[in-house]
């Protein structure tokens, strides 16, 4: 299991829909991007620690539904604490990193990662109470938290979220 799982699901896909253009160019050409995916711009290097960060989180995310089918609730009440508790940003990233950071990220998207740790928290204490109701219900809301922020913030990534599905429409 990953030691230092943090930031919030939606930060890895933001890393990538942030890459350098030599490194993301042609990964997935979307014209009808969101404009909060493009005009949110990092550094080489915050967009680096970020996509390194949401490697670990989705290693964490993609362990849970076995952990949780098999009934290991420490290592799912773990998941959660390092998704939780955001460790690798912290560490890595420089002041100057961290402002950039700050000063980029829109409100919604740090009020999104605020829900997200949270949620991560709760589905921890679940996992440590043994409730497996509770603890599928709170993975549930993770997967809406990162759904919900790749569907604002990284189209260019994820292209097929950028259109409703067939027979839903937006006003």
């Amino acid at each position: 299991m990953q030691t230092a799982l943090s930031m919030l699901c939606s930060l890895w896909i933001l890393a990538f829909a942030l890459a350098p253009a030599d490194s993301a160019a042609g990964e997935h050409e979307h014209s009808g991007s969101s404009p909060a995916a493009t005009e949110l711009r990092l550094s080489p290097g915050v967009a680096k620690i970020l996509r390194q960060e949401m490697r670990a989180i989705e290693a964490g995310m993609k362990g849970l539904i076995p952990a949780i089918a098999s009934g290991k609730w420490e290592e799912v009440a773990a998941t959660g604490r390092e998704i939780r508790d955001s460790f690798i940003m912290k560490q890595r990233l420089s002041p100057r990193q961290r402002h950039e950071l700050h000063r980029t990220l829109p409100p919604r998207f740090r009020e999104m990662d605020g829900a997200f740790h949270h949620t991560a928290g709760m589905l921890a204490h679940a996992a440590e109470a043994g409730n497996g109701e509770v603890v599928t219900f709170y993975l549930q809301r993770l997967m809406e938290g990162c759904v919900g922020c790749h569907t604002r913030y990284a189209t260019q990534r994820f292209p097929a979220l950028a259109t409703p599905p067939a027979g839903e429409h937006h006003h």
